[in-house]
């Protein structure tokens, strides 16, 4: 009786770092969380431009991500038009170094893109992460907060250069085993380069973020909020404040408990705790945030849509 050989089962096929990590972080995983983390700076640094701490901030996921574009708009069309031109220059400048009677010049050239973004990245992130008083030079607003970082990631950039045409000096079939083994140093160096090109560029579009959301809120003060609902406030008591443009009225005692009536005002925000209200009258520089209980039956708000 013929005897038939079995097959062995074929070995599964190696899966290289990136497909093992899609199985811990999916990219849309990813996108869906710096959109997230993004958008909590902005509506945070914009809460906080009006006094309102941040424990109380009831913000749902979708009204986090719904202000993301609003935070990430311009740093990341700044990014992709300034990775665009290093990406085309450098592409030039590799073409050019790859031909055969440029060796010489090759050698020269990854040399000193190294030490240009070895002196950028290291050198010129020290102020940008630990010293952000020696900035003060540059004008308050994004070029502060973007420049620095694009500077960094630019040294990066030339650094990680350097080394891909330092590895692409040897031809792979030729190389010793020692050869090899410095290779395997300079692969390592650029990976930690790419870590600091990734935190330099996370870090600078956080900072804008929060700036974004701080500078929107002076830009809705002084337009008079017309994005938040206008509100009657209707009160048992007579309120002590001190927000400017507030009309106040007392209907008189045969008018019911919330006798005293005061326009003027927007809805800021609602938490469980409190109401959050602002005038719409005098501008940023003015604004004072009025903060009532909601549960204690001695306030009522009437919406009045965004009519002033």
């Amino acid at each position: 009786m013929p005897v038939t050989a079995r097959r062995r089962p074929a070995a599964p096929p190696k899966r290289s770092f990136l497909d093992k990590a899609a199985y811990v972080a999916a990219p849309g995983t990813v996108v869906l969380g710096l959109l997230y983390y993004f958008g909590n700076q902005y509506n945070e640094a914009y809460y906080r431009a009006f006094g309102v701490p941040l424990s109380d901030l009831p913000l749902s996921i979708q009204g986090v991500l719904a202000r993301s574009p609003q935070a990430l708009f311009f740093p990341v069309w700044v990014l992709l038009v300034c990775g665009l031109i290093a990406l085309l220059a450098l592409g030039r400048l590799g073409h050019a170094l790859a031909r055969p009677e440029n060796e010489r010049r090759r050698r020269t050239a990854y040399r000193s893109l190294l030490a240009v973004g070895l002196l950028l990245g290291i050198v010129g992130g020290y102020p940008v992460f630990f010293r952000d008083d020696l900035l003060t030079f540059l004008p308050a607003s994004w070029p502060r907060l973007l420049l620095p970082p694009l500077v960094v990631a630019l040294g990066v950039t030339l650094a990680f250069f350097a080394i891909q045409v330092r590895l692409g000096q040897h031809d792979p079939g030729r190389r010793s085993a020692r050869v090899r083994d410095a290779d395997r140093l300079w692969i390592v160096a650029g990976a930690l380069l790419l870590g600091m090109l990734t935190l330099s560029l996370f870090y600078g579009v956080s900072r804008y973020a929060a700036m974004a959301g701080k500078a929107q809120a002076k830009v809705d003060a002084d337009d008079g909020m017309k994005q938040s609902p206008a509100v009657e406030l209707h009160s048992r008591l007579r309120l002590v404040h001190h927000a400017q443009g507030i009309e106040f009225e007392d209907l008189g005692a045969g008018a019911g408990p919330y006798r005293y009536q005061y326009r003027g005002f927007r809805l800021l925000l609602k938490t469980q705790a409190s109401f959050y209200l602002v005038p719409y009258y005098g501008g940023y520089r003015n604004t004072v945030t009025v903060v009532l209980p909601v549960d204690d039956g001695t306030v009522r708000l009437v919406t009045r849509g965004s009519v002033r």
